[in-house]
């Protein structure tokens, strides 16, 4: 029989750390993040990354890994996480991949050869010196024209990834859509799939809810220290809702208050697309935790569910 590995997946605020870290409890397992932010050092409050107190409970995995100065890729990732699985599959421990970076869980899933579309450097600059010129809007309206579902699902103000897109889909790569297609389930373990939601007032409420806790927690000064070590809001690290826009008002393109704003609709956007992308998985089980009279009888029936699975 393969190896087992659990995936608890699902939207931004949903409650995969809490639940995560207690199905790694219960089954005495180890955790491999699966979060594009939690990944960089120095980036806690943003990330909202499990405390020290939550990442002591259980052992943890690729959180804290890289520093936000160096560019991180979907494929690093690949062969950092698995490499952490086969060492904790080696201990005869359950991995629980765990978090909402569609891609990175994708990556975990299926056996995605991210070398297949080589870099066009000449439509590459050109791309660049576009977004420089008319703005990231035009280049999100000219992938939007190729592909309107890839459009949909990356931010209009993410130049990376708009770049890259276009890149595969102008060359004669193969298209996203195409490139989704072709995933084909790893062959090295089994994954058992978890995805975690929530009635979408219930989910809106506590992406609201988060977002003003992360201002309290004192997001501002996090980002002021990250932007005197050099970054800037068009790093790749800082991609991430919530530093960009706080970034931004430190500069003082806007206030505070809309920042907040804007942290608090743009989390709320990036629930949908990851409940998009997730529900696109085959063979995920949704547990809706708005569903159960509390969080003890929702851990209850993902703890019977796993332990049929396993």
């Amino acid at each position: 029989m393969k190896d087992k590995v659990l995936v608890v997946a699902g939207p931004t605020a949903a409650g995969k750390t809490e639940y995560a870290i207690a199905l790694a409890r219960h089954f005495g397992g180890e955790i491999v993040s699966a979060d594009s932010m939690q990944i960089y050092r120095y980036m806690d409050i943003g990330s909202a990354k499990p405390t020290r107190e939550e990442q002591a409970s259980v052992p943890h995995h690729l959180i804290d890994a890289v520093d936000p100065r160096v560019p991180w890729s979907v494929a690093e990732y690949q062969q950092a996480a698995r490499a952490a699985i086969r060492q904790i599959l080696s201990r005869g421990k359950l991995p629980l991949v765990a978090g909402g970076t569609g891609l990175y869980v994708n990556s975990i899933i299926y056996d995605m050869d991210f070398s297949a579309t080589p870099k066009q450097e000449g439509l590459r600059q050109a791309l660049e010196r576009q977004a420089a010129e008319q703005g990231p809007e035009s280049l999100h309206r000219r992938l939007a024209a190729l592909d309107p579902a890839a459009a949909e699902r990356i931010h209009p103000n993410n130049v990376k990834k708009l770049v890259r897109a276009i890149e595969v889909l102008e060359t004669g790569g193969r298209g996203i859509p195409e490139f989704q297609r072709s995933f084909v389930a790893t062959e090295e373990y089994q994954c058992l799939l978890l995805g975690l939601t929530r009635n979408r007032e219930e989910l809106y409420r506590r992406i609201d809810s988060r977002a003003e806790l992360l201002f309290r927690a004192g997001l501002a000064k996090e980002v002021e220290g990250l932007m005197a070590m050099g970054l800037t809001e068009e790093s790749v690290s800082m991609q991430g809702i919530g530093y960009k826009e706080m970034a931004g008002a430190l500069k003082g393109l806007y206030s505070m208050e809309e920042a907040l704003e804007l942290i608090q609709r743009r989390s709320r956007n990036y629930a949908k697309r990851q409940l998009t992308w997730f529900r696109r998985i085959p063979g995920m089980v949704w547990f809706n935790l708005s569903d159960y009279a509390s969080g003890k009888d929702a851990l209850s029936a993902m703890i019977h569910w796993a332990e049929e699975a396993l």
